[in-house]
């Protein structure tokens, strides 16, 4: 949700702050502002994208913050739009999140003669900062105050008139300071100040942060503490379009390459064994009766991917809860419960939610997750990185393979460590993980062939997904791409489930795409998929090389590479819902309503 930018330094900030909102705009899209600090405060917002908005000409202002919005409290107005300022007009503020109590806070400032002017419940915020900073504190200690006050999820950064500071803090939402040689940033994601420095510090939960030309200061629980500064791993380069038209579609190109980076180094084909750096106690594995996954949207696909990935190869039993429904309940012993958080981001708020609930039961928890410093990564016992590299596209292409990968490898590790998995079986699953980049990039060598097919069914009604065992989560993945960017009507189903309600809405404008692969029970879902076309459904099906297709209207090849072929078609699904939604001129990179990280429940 949301993105925050700011600078300050020896450079006019305009520019800078501007520049970072661009690469932040697939965070939230409904409006953006900014706010200068030269001789007085100078703020500009307005509904609309980034790229509406027009920056003041201020020369002499070095100190600045901005805010790209994902609207939750109040509709995507020029009066909704961050920053909002304080009523004497000296303070503004940017935030992401949400402000639980800013009904009761609101309801006090205005009996005090406070006034309002949006329906936000960020607006609360300037207005207790003015009346800290009235009674005598800095920006600093005023916002230390502030906090106090606040219940919710919240990153805040705070500046003021006549002074080229800038205050942040963060509470279950994420920030991160970027360290310059003659600037400091702060900003919800390393990429709105990539192209400007690499070194960062990660806050935690209940830092306050202090940005000024000479320095940073971080402190905590009013002590200064220190934080350390790491080096982000990709450069600026890796977040550009790179000539495409998309992120989204260069991202799907990228496959192979994320998969590459997932498995490197990971994997020892001959031993048949994995190392993943985690550190489970002695004889953990072997005692474990259940592995439970928390997840949302992709990542709930790809889990659902590897407890069936777990069952068939590491002998345990596993579950996959949508994150905002999960509890940890009774009759469970925590010790030989493992639950696994999946979040690219991590910082998904009902995921954090359902990894704390486990934890607090006092079960062992791991996380999987792309974002290194994320949240998440410091609230469970061990994290497992995916290693896909940046994905900006809200819609998640090449980070669910890499998922699936990453829990593929999890899978032999969690095997081998309770005698469940072979060497001989071991080394064939990590034979097809090895194939699996270039199996994709054969895949994606065939574009033209589903770019073909879209234009054919881009009209349709609707779409239907269809898969067994591996193949259905696949399905439902599928479904959910298409949806996301092209807005028409896609469902995902079990193939079996096609006879039990679905086929009344089959037509000859409902298009089913199945996956008939062999690691997917291809055989049966044709019996199912034959049930459709009796129905005049056009059939789109993926099967494995080799297998004859004659009954299909579109038949889309992948290589053999045994339960992991279901993943290599849904680079199939991916492509198609991709030219589908630009055939019809789609936002595809930012889809409305939607954004990439969704830190509120």
């Amino acid at each position: 949700m949301c993105g925050i930018v700011g600078s300050v330094g020896t450079e006019s900030a305009g520019p800078i702050v501007y520049s970072g909102l661009e690469n932040l705009d697939y965070r939230g899209y409904d409006s953006a502002g900014i706010a200068l600090v030269g001789r007085e405060l100078t703020v500009a917002k307005q509904a609309g994208e980034v790229s509406e908005l027009r920056v003041p000409d201020v020369s002499d202002a070095t100190c600045g913050i901005g805010h790209t919005r994902w609207s939750t409290h109040g509709p995507p107005t020029d009066a909704n739009a961050h920053p909002h300022i304080s009523q004497n007009g000296t303070v503004a503020v940017v935030h992401n999140g949400i402000i639980e109590n800013y009904e009761s806070l609101k309801a006090r400032l205005l009996k005090a003669g406070y006034e309002f002017s949006s329906d936000t419940d960020t607006e609360v915020i300037p207005h207790l900062l003015e009346r800290e900073l009235d009674d005598g504190h800095d920006l600093l200690a005023a916002l230390e105050r502030v906090v106090d006050f606040l219940e919710g999820s919240y990153a805040i950064a705070a500046v003021r008139a006549g002074s080229d500071r800038i205050v942040a803090t963060r509470h279950e939402s994420p920030l991160v300071v970027g360290h310059g040689d003659e600037a400091a940033f702060i900003a919800s994601d390393v990429t709105a100040f990539l192209d400007r420095t690499r070194d960062v510090t990660y806050l935690e939960d209940g830092d306050i942060v202090s940005l000024e030309d000479n320095g940073v200061s971080v402190y905590h629980d009013g002590e200064r503490v220190n934080r350390a500064i790491e080096t982000v791993d990709w450069d600026a380069d890796a977040a550009e379009k790179g000539g495409y038209e998309h992120y989204m579609r260069k991202e799907i190109h990228e496959q192979p390459s994320a998969l590459r980076q997932t498995l490197s180094s990971r994997l020892d084909v001959d031993r048949g064994e994995v190392d993943l750096d985690l550190d489970f106690p002695q004889g953990y594995l072997e005692s474990l009766e259940e592995i439970q996954f928390v997840a949302c949207g992709t990542s709930y696909y790809a889990s659902q991917y590897t407890a069936q990935l777990l069952e068939e190869f590491a002998d345990v039993r596993a579950t996959v809860t949508i994150a905002s429904e999960y509890e940890f309940e009774g009759g469970r012993d925590p010790w030989r419960t493992l639950v696994v958080a999946v979040t690219q981001s991590g910082e998904t708020a009902d995921t954090l939610g359902a990894i704390r609930r486990a934890a607090g039961a006092g079960a062992r928890t791991l996380a999987v997750t792309n974002t290194l410093g994320s949240t998440v990564t410091r609230e469970t016992n061990d994290t497992l990185f995916i290693r896909a590299g940046p994905e900006i596209g809200v819609a998640a292409t090449k980070t669910f393979a890499s998922q699936v990968a990453t829990l593929a490898l999890l899978t032999v590790a969690i095997g081998r460590g309770r005698g469940a998995l072979s060497t001989a079986d071991a080394r064939d699953v990590l034979e097809d993980l090895r194939a699996l980049p270039g199996a994709v990039q054969q895949v994606l060598d065939e574009e033209e062939q589903v770019l073909a097919a879209a234009r054919e069914y881009q009209d349709s009604d609707a779409f239907f997904f269809v898969g067994r065992r591996f193949g259905y989560p696949v399905a439902l993945e599928g479904a959910l791409k298409l949806k996301e960017i092209s807005y028409d009507h896609a469902e995902g189903f079990a193939a079996g489930e096609l006879k039990h309600g679905p086929l009344a809405l089959v037509s000859d404008q409902t298009p089913v795409l199945a996956v008939l692969t062999t690691g997917a029970d291809g055989d049966e879902t044709r019996n199912n998929l034959t049930e459709a076309q009796t129905r005049r459904a056009p059939a789109i099906g993926v099967v494995t090389a080799g297998i004859r297709t004659k009954s299909l209207d579109w038949a889309l090849e992948v290589p053999a590479v045994g339960v992991f072929e279901p993943l290599v078609a849904n680079v199939y699904f991916q492509m198609f819902a991709y030219h589908i939604a630009n055939l019809k001129e789609r936002s595809i990179d930012k889809p409305r309503n939607l954004a990439k990280s969704v830190t509120v429940e």
